[in-house]
């Protein structure tokens, strides 16, 4: 075990140095800094942040870290392997004591640490954001973990996909693809399905007989409200209780989602995390296909200038907790993408080769 770690290791410390070799990965890393500091300075103009709270400056800078693997990510790892089998490398290493495990786990784990270099130049700003307040530790721990865990699957994405195909080109295209298949096309998915599954809602309104009151605008002595017969309006609402469960493998929706919920004394989120979260928790539930609204029964429970409809009413909060977590699916289908990408590699990437594509160069 001490042997694979070793010649592993081997294989991260040689691809890090390559990386960190050239000028071009620091001014990638001044530009996200700079783009950063940039949001940061908006997301705190924006929701006041010195008297609300860091909630929504430190969410932000996760989610920006976040977005920021989803494009770089690819980029840098969707050629690890088939870069090097074009450019005659690799052949030399797979001559060496280093075994195909330890060069594609070696791979992976150099990618995944490039991306989280990005996460490490955000931590100042991400304790600017605890600092300011209203932000749980349990939301610090779990979020950046769960970070950490999807740029990890997006590295081991784009590493799995350069052993499989032979054009690293095309690997890079590929990544990007599946990155936004999960990313927006999980989205499109949901917000299409829910439009094409349709209900019929036959919402019943019973109005008061307003002709029928006195000059006060009260019904007459001894009588109860009048009321006007009861109408029924039929109208199509889309069904995304039926299609919510795409959403649940969108890697947004997982950071978010598995971040724990914080709301203010009103029940609303105090973070984007929140405001993510409870949308998606929200769709999970089926709309009212039979709604009634009877104005007689709220008059004569509230009064005429009461409030009626105002003990129905949800806070998000509520919605959040009557509602079901989808984070660890999607958390484990993406694990599995991952897991599944780094095997795939090493048997197409084992030696001896069994078979090669049809161009593809040994040494």
């Amino acid at each position: 075990m001490i042997g694979f770690f070793q010649g592993m290791w081997l294989i991260v410390a040689l691809d890090l140095k390559q990386r960190v070799r050239g000028v071009a990965w620091y001014v990638l890393l001044g530009v996200f800094v700079l783009l950063v500091t940039l949001v940061t300075v908006l997301v705190v103009i924006a929701t006041n942040a010195w008297d609300s709270g860091g909630g929504a400056v430190f969410s932000t800078v996760v989610f920006f870290v976040l977005l920021l693997g989803t494009l770089v990510s690819p980029a840098l790892s969707g050629n690890a392997i088939n870069g090097e089998r074009d450019a005659g490398t690799l052949a030399t290493t797979q001559v060496t004591l280093v075994t195909t495990a330890q060069l594609v786990v070696g791979k992976w784990l150099a990618a995944w640490i490039t991306a989280l270099a990005f996460l490490a130049a955000s931590v100042p700003f991400l304790v600017f954001g605890v600092v300011l307040g209203q932000v749980s530790a349990s939301t610090i721990a779990v979020s950046l973990l769960v970070l950490a865990v999807e740029v990890g699957v997006i590295a081991a994405i784009g590493v799995g996909l350069s052993g499989v195909i032979t054009r690293p080109l095309f690997s890079v295209v590929v990544t990007y693809l599946v990155v936004a298949a999960l990313s927006i096309g999980t989205v499109i998915a949901f917000a299409l399905g829910g439009a094409a599954m349709q209900s019929t809602v036959q919402q019943t309104y019973i109005s008061v007989d307003y002709e029928r009151l006195d000059e006060n605008g009260l019904p007459p002595d001894g009588e109860d409200v009048p009321c006007l017969p009861a109408e029924t309006v039929e109208y199509q609402v889309p069904r995304f209780d039926h299609v919510w469960g795409f959403l649940a493998a969108n890697p947004y929706v997982v950071v978010a989602d598995a971040s724990p919920g914080t709301f203010d004394d009103y029940g609303s989120p105090r973070d984007l995390f929140g405001w993510i979260a409870v949308g998606v928790r929200q769709a999970q539930h089926a709309p009212d296909l039979s709604p009634v609204y009877d104005e007689c029964e709220q008059w004569r429970e509230h009064g005429a200038y009461g409030s009626p409809g105002d003990e129905d009413y949800e806070t998000p909060q509520e919605v959040y907790d009557r509602s079901v977590p989808s984070w660890f699916v999607g958390l484990s289908i993406h694990v599995l993408l991952g897991a599944g990408a780094l095997a795939w590699a090493w048997r197409r990437t084992e030696v001896p080769a069994r078979r090669l594509a049809k161009g593809s160069r040994i040494a």
